[in-house]
């Protein structure tokens, strides 16, 4: 017997670059005109960017510890997005939004997760932080998240929300399978991201059609591999004269993309997510209890580089070359 529908009406939100000038209390004015288009299309939950109310600053190098500190909250919400979690709490609508956070211990690459009422109900910090935390001035740009940002010290999490459970996950996570197949081990129906992702990649040479490629190819197979809904939110286009792809989209747990973006802009895609969707591929095609085998994958865990070793009870067993 199939289950009936259950609906969510989910938002992503995507927005276009925001300057090294530009005030975050403009750029969270944006965010509310996005939230208001949201809810006026019924959106019960709006997912938008990561490092959304400032510039993608990590393409910088900063000397002084004073022009890195601007871009870095301490508290959430705070004075200038006030507005944002004041409107969300009058819309009764959740939402989710990347910024760069400050902790007591470390500073962070955070996203969080907040209820229809405004409270914060989740946090997460990013797990898979991409670039490198060297000077490498000769680059047209440069990616130092390794330098601006500790590693997460959150782990993936999910959190109940609007009759459904929540993942959250940044930008290079939504690349690596492990982070989708742990947050549906942990009980996660849908996952929310944003990302900033510059185009070209500097690290990656390559031709230009295959980030658009690879980034829905990660998204799609995250999806369809562990019955999940994925959003995911862009900040786009041109920013400070550097290029970021666009892309967003909402992606349903079959691995079909349900609606995308068709644009560079601020622009709102709104689409009824089936939440029992993603149960039936759980409960059939990708049933964690009747088909795991997790006797056999100690190298997800035990190895951070390609090894060449015997098959376990084999020891004249080697991979094929």
């Amino acid at each position: 017997m199939t289950d009936l529908p259950r609906i969510v009406r989910c938002a992503v939100a995507q927005m276009a670059g925001v300057s090294l000038q530009d005030r975050k209390s403009d750029v969270v004015d944006r965010m509310v005109a996005l939230l208001d288009r949201a809810a006026d299309d019924g959106a019960r939950f709006v997912a938008f960017p990561e490092l959304a109310l400032t510039t993608f600053f990590p393409r910088y190098w900063f000397e002084d510890e004073k022009d890195v500190g601007r871009f870095f909250e301490e508290a959430m919400p705070s004075p200038e997005t006030m507005p944002l979690f004041g409107r969300a709490r009058e819309r009764s609508v959740a939402f989710t939004f990347g910024y760069a956070e400050r902790t007591a211990q470390a500073r962070f690459n955070s996203s969080i997760l907040v209820t229809p009422d405004g409270s914060i109900a989740g946090r997460y910090h990013k797990v898979h932080l991409p670039g490198h935390a060297d000077n490498r001035p000769h680059l047209p740009f440069q990616h130092l998240e390794k330098r601006y940002f500790s590693v997460s010290d959150t782990g993936f999490q999910t959190w109940p929300l609007l009759d459904m459970q929540v993942g959250l996950c940044i930008c290079n996570d939504r690349r690596w399978p492990e982070t989708y197949r742990v947050l549906a081990l942990r009980g996660a129906e849908l996952v929310a991201l944003g990302y900033n992702t510059p185009t070209p990649d500097t690290d990656y040479p390559a031709p230009d059609h295959l980030a658009m490629f690879h980034h829905l190819l990660s998204l799609q197979a995250g999806a369809y591999q562990n019955g999940l809904w994925v959003l995911a939110a862009a900040k786009a286009g041109w920013e400070d004269g550097h290029h970021l792809m666009g892309g967003s989209c909402i992606v349903a747990p079959t691995g079909e993309i349900a609606v995308r973006a068709i644009g560079e802009g601020d622009e709102v895609l709104v689409y009824d997510c089936d939440l029992n969707l993603g149960r039936t591929i759980r409960d059939h095609i990708f049933d964690f209890a009747a088909h795991r085998r997790v006797e056999h994958y100690g190298p997800i865990v035990e190895q951070t580089t390609t090894e060449s070793a015997p098959a376990p009870g084999d020891a004249k067993s080697r991979p094929v070359s």
